[in-house]
């Protein structure tokens, strides 16, 4: 069971007068995520299910004593949402350190977003990148910050098919999974190579992706066959307590202040695939990205 459990977060980092926000913290390694840092300082709750989130966030509060756990409603599969929700943020909140993109999907039937993208390339990857583009200049603002993306080991057996990026020719919801979480990794990296140097007080500003390991939670809830295995091998299973581990080292640990662009399993680095660490296809997803987004980020 221990060594199932995997790394675990040590780091007793406060963040007093500090802002986070995580994706899809309504359940699994993203509440668990979100309780954790709701003992180190204020924490946003964006979920598409408000009832879960404030029910979610009802409980956190009541174990942490801290009242500053919001939540705000965020659908990852429109970008009408996304937007409503960033507007609604700069709004009322000054500062933003944190950024955990960490809700996501997995093995859907066939789908697609609102915006007519496949659902685990537009939830997973179109939509966090369009929700940090939005919240960027607030990040570099409140530098030092941090941007954590939750990708997962799948990423080894993923692809870009720019051919294809939406499974319309060809569909297999395991590798559309697969691919979305190496769009993960490519986009962190890219991400990281842009922002050296552009905080605007001189403070570190890092991009980090991580593995939580392979947590027993509802992510498997499209696959009857999948979420009877997770059953029958839940003990050899993270629990979603143990898989948040490195989402928070990630956020909060003093020794990767200036550590950036970097993949994380277990609390420290990890093998990247060769397919994670070629920076002209990251830079190409970068650029199809933001044309099939309509946005401009140089």
């Amino acid at each position: 069971r221990r060594y199932v459990a995997g790394g675990q977060c040590k780091s007793a980092a406060k963040l007093e007068g500090k802002v986070a926000i995580i994706t899809g913290a309504n359940t699994g390694i993203g509440k668990e995520t979100a309780r954790d840092l709701a003992r180190r300082g204020k924490v946003i709750v964006a979920c598409r299910d408000i009832a879960k989130a404030e029910a979610a966030a009802s409980e956190i509060r009541a174990e942490t004593g801290n009242q500053q756990v919001i939540v705000k409603k965020l659908d990852l599969a429109d970008t009408k949402s996304i937007r409503e929700f960033a507007e609604k943020f700069l709004a009322e909140e000054k500062e933003l350190h944190i950024l955990i993109n960490n809700a996501g999907v997995m093995l859907c039937p066939y789908s697609k977003t609102a915006d007519g993208f496949e659902m685990h390339l537009g939830v997973n990857h179109l939509g966090h990148f369009l929700l940090t583009f939005l919240l960027l200049e607030r990040l570099k603002q409140s530098a030092p910050a941090r941007i954590v993306n939750v990708s997962s080991l799948a990423h080894h057996g993923g692809q870009i098919r720019f051919h294809d990026l939406h499974g319309e020719r060809s569909y297999n919801r395991g590798l559309a999974y697969c691919h979305s979480k190496l769009a993960n990794v490519l986009f962190t990296r890219e991400l990281a190579r842009r922002l050296q140097g552009k905080s605007q007080r001189g403070a570190e500003f890092t991009a980090n992706v991580l593995h939580p390991g392979s947590v027993y939670s509802e992510l498997v809830r499209h696959s009857f066959v999948m979420t009877w295995l997770w059953k029958i091998f839940s003990f050899f299973l993270k629990t979603p307590q143990e898989g948040a581990q490195t989402s928070v080292y990630c956020a909060v640990a003093e020794e990767l202040d200036s550590v950036t662009g970097q993949y994380f399993s277990d609390c420290q680095p990890a093998y990247v695939s060769p397919r994670g660490r070629d920076d002209e296809t990251a830079k190409k997803l970068w650029s199809v990205s933001c044309e099939l987004l309509g946005i401009q980020w140089d």
